[in-house]
């Protein structure tokens, strides 16, 4: 049961990663990609249809760290707050951004939401980086600091901007998809996007098998209970999640109601 419970803790870290990566991709680089208002909600639109269902494998594999790992939740929770605070607040941001933006129809109120959806991406993707940072040097009672914390939060936050390039190219038409499509490479679009989504996915396997959480399983008939719950559940995930990504697998030619 400890093995699975930690092969789901992956399975939906990496879920969020690669899929929300994308999201904050795209909004770290909202401005590039759209020079004005209206590029900027064609730009939203691309993201429109996926942030919270993306947002759901981050809830999922937060409830298995809380409910299957609570030893290590608590370490890490305590150990990993200085990275953890400015994520949530990125998090909040970047949604408040995106849900308000659209509900007054002023140019001023819709500058400042994109200016949220921007810092907040950046800020919850350098804040990822941090937070893996410590998580990969093995120690989650400690941040990461130094020349190597830095390295790697700039890192981080730079493969999920090339990830979000990568998924606008996919997404985008018009001046926003030329914008993106360079950046993302002409090598291919897809390939780009795989090639992305394969290193975000390593990074949390990564920091599992630095800090081997099934060592601090919950014991008892916790496990019993949840690790069946959750394998009942996850195809399902998987499932909404296909079928969302094929009914949104064209481009998008118009604003939503962001």
């Amino acid at each position: 049961m400890e093995i699975l419970a930690a092969a789901l803790l992956g399975l939906f870290t990496a879920g969020y990663l690669v899929l929300g990566g994308a999201d904050l991709g795209v909004g770290m680089l909202l401005p590039h990609l759209g020079r004005d208002a209206d590029e900027r909600r064609l730009v939203l639109a691309a993201i429109a249809p996926f942030f919270l269902a993306n947002e759901v494998w981050l809830v999922a594999a937060a409830g298995v760290f809380i409910g299957c790992f609570p030893d290590l939740e608590g370490e890490v929770f305590t150990g990993q707050f200085p990275a953890l605070l400015p994520l949530l607040a990125g998090w909040v941001v970047r949604d408040a951004g995106l849900w308000w933006r659209g509900r007054v129809p002023r140019r001023a109120w819709r500058a400042v939401c994109d200016g949220m959806v921007t810092a907040g991406s950046w800020a919850a993707a350098l804040s990822w980086g941090w937070l893996l940072a410590g998580l990969l040097a093995g120690d989650p009672a400690e941040p990461a600091g130094g020349p190597a914390g830095v390295v790697t939060a700039l890192g981080v936050a730079a493969l999920l901007a090339v990830h979000g390039l990568a998924f606008a190219a996919l997404r985008l038409t018009g001046r926003p998809y030329e914008r993106a499509l360079p950046s993302a490479g002409r090598a291919g679009r897809v390939q780009g996007f795989v090639l992305t989504s394969l290193v975000l996915a390593a990074l949390p396997v990564a920091a599992g098998v630095r800090l081997s959480p099934a060592d601090d399983a919950a014991r008892g008939a916790v496990l019993g209970l949840l690790v069946p719950a959750l394998l009942a559940v996850t195809p399902l995930l998987l499932a909404v999640q296909a079928w969302l990504w094929w009914t949104f697998r064209g481009r998008v030619t118009g604003p939503s109601h962001l």
